[in-house]
C-alpha cells in the first residue's frame, strides 16, 4: 500500500509521514458518504464528484477513491453501496488507495461534442463581461452613492475574476484552436487585472501537470517541517492568519511560494525553459503596460477615484481567486492524500481535486467550481464541464 501525507490546508507544515497498514480500511478512516444516481451539484458550497454506473460514486468532500474489492463478495458488496439498492449508506474507507478505472474510462465517458472548442461562444462571454464591466464602472460614477460603492467593489472584483477565468481558459487552449488568439486574448484579459499572462500561464500548467505532488506541486501543497521551520515570523503569520492567506496572489506572482525561488516576471527563473523567455517577457511588457495606464488614470481622474474604480475592486478579484483556489484543493472535515515519488500518478493527483457548487455565482465564473474533470482535462471548454460531468455521472 502507497504511504501517503494528508495536509488539513495547505498553509500548515507537513507531518513526518508514516506507511498505511496494509488493509482495506484506513488506520484512521474517514467517513463518506455516498449519493444516489444521478444526484449532482445541488449541494451548496460542498463538493461534488464524478461518478459512474460501473465505479463508486465518491460522494462529497473527498475526492479521493476507493480500492477496488477482489473477490465476488466484495463485489457485491461494492455494488450495493453504489446505489443498486436505491439507499444511502455511510461507508468507510482508505483514501490512499488506487481509483478503480483507468484516466481513458473517465475520458471514454464524456460526449465527444464537449471537446469541440467554438471561437464565436468563446468571444461572446469576453464581449458580455467586458461589456458588464464597463457598465458597472459607469454606474457606479454616474450614481456616486456612499452605498453604492461597496456594492460596486463586490460586483466588479466578482467580474475582475470571471476576467481572469476566460483568460484562463485561453492559457490552457480551451478557449480555441488558435494559439494566437488565445494569446492575444489571454493577453487582454490578464493584463488588464494585473496578472502576466505567460508566466502565470507556465507555472499553472506544471500545476495542473503535478498536483497531488508534495515536492512538485506548483502553489497551494503543504509545507515540510524542514521548509517551514526556516520562514521568519512575518512569513508565517501571512500565510498561516487570516485575512493575509486571501491577498496572497499577488505576492505569490513575485515570489512563489516558500521553498521555491524565482518570479512570474522573471524571465530565467526555474518556472521558464529557455524557449519560453520571450513569452515571459511580452507578458511582462503588457503588465508594465498597464501598470504605467493605471499611473496615468490616477493622473486625469484623481488616486482616490482610481481606488474606487479600479484598486478596491482588484483586492475584491485577488480574494475570490485565493479562496476558490483553496476550496477546489482542500477538504474541511476530510483529508485529501497528497503524494510522493512513484505513488503519484496523474490521475490520482487530479482526483484529488474538489468540485464546489456556487449558486447563482456559477455562471458568473463560468463553472469554474466543476474542478475535477476540468483538471483531468483541462482542455474542455468551460460551457461544456457540467454537461460532461453530468453525462457521466448518468452512464
Amino acid at each position: 500500500m502507497a504511504s501517503w501525507v494528508l495536509s488539513e490546508c495547505v498553509l500548515r507544515p507537513l507531518p513526518q509521514v508514516s506507511p498505511i497498514p496494509r488493509t482495506r480500511i484506513a488506520a484512521n478512516p474517514i467517513k463518506l458518504q455516498t449519493l444516489q444516481k444521478n444526484n449532482f451539484a445541488d449541494l451548496g458550497f460542498g463538493s461534488t464528484r464524478i461518478s459512474s454506473g460501473r465505479f463508486r460514486s465518491w460522494g462529497v468532500k473527498v475526492s479521493a477513491p476507493l480500492k477496488v474489492a477482489s473477490t465476488e463478495e466484495d463485489e457485491a458488496e461494492r455494488m450495493r453501496v453504489n446505489g443498486v439498492n436505491g439507499d444511502e449508506e455511510e461507508i468507510e474507507f482508505d483514501p490512499g488507495s488506487l481509483p478503480p478505472f483507468k484516466l481513458g474510462d473517465v475520458r471514454a465517458a464524456i460526449p465527444k461534442h464537449c471537446w469541440v472548442k467554438d471561437p464565436w461562444r468563446s468571444m461572446s462571454y469576453v464581449v458580455r463581461d467586458v461589456l458588464v464591466v464597463f457598465g458597472l464602472a459607469a454606474a457606479a460614477v454616474y450614481m456616486n452613492k456612499w452605498y453604492v460603492w461597496p456594492l460596486y467593489w463586490v460586483a466588479q472584483g466578482t467580474m475582475f475574476w470571471a476576467l481572469f477565468v476566460l483568460g484562463h481558459d485561453c492559457g490552457h487552449g480551451s478557449f480555441s484552436n488558435n494559439p494566437k488568439l488565445n494569446s492575444v486574448v489571454g493577453h487582454l484579459l490578464h493584463s488588464s487585472i494585473l496578472v502576466p499572462y505567460h508566466g502565470w500561464r507556465i507555472s499553472h500548467r506544471t500545476h495542473h501537470q503535478n498536483h497531488g505532488h508534495v515536492e512538485n506541486d506548483e502553489s497551494w501543497h503543504p509545507l515540510s517541517e524542514r521548509i517551514y521551520r526556516t520562514l521568519d515570523k512575518t512569513t508565517k503569520m501571512l500565510r498561516f492568519t487570516l485575512p493575509f492567506p486571501l491577498l496572497a496572489y499577488p505576492f505569490y506572482l513575485w515570489n512563489r511560494s516558500p521553498g521555491k525561488t524565482g518570479s512570474h516576471f522573471e524571465p530565467s527563473s526555474d518556472l521558464f525553459v529557455p524557449n519560453e523567455k520571450k513569452d515571459v517577457i511580452t507578458s511582462t511588457v503588457c503588465w508594465i503596460a498597464m501598470a504605467a495606464l493605471l499611473v496615468g488614470l490616477s493622473f486625469v481622474i484623481g488616486p482616490i477615484q482610481l481606488l474606487k474604480l479600479y484598486g478596491i475592486p482588484y483586492w475584491v478579484f485577488v480574494m475570490w481567486l485565493d479562496l476558490v483556489t483553496y476550496l477546489h484543493h482542500h477538504g474541511h472535515e476530510d483529508k485529501l492524500p497528497w503524494y510522493r515519488g512513484k505513488e503519484w500518478s496523474y490521475l490520482r493527483g487530479g482526483l484529488t481535486t474538489l468540485d464546489r457548487d456556487y449558486g447563482l455565482i456559477n455562471n458568473i465564473h463560468h463553472d469554474i467550481g466543476t474542478h475535477v474533470v476540468h483538471h483531468l482535462f483541462p482542455q474542455i471548454p468551460h460551457y461544456y464541464l457540467v454537461e460532461a460531468v453530468s453525462t457521466f455521472n448518468s452512464n
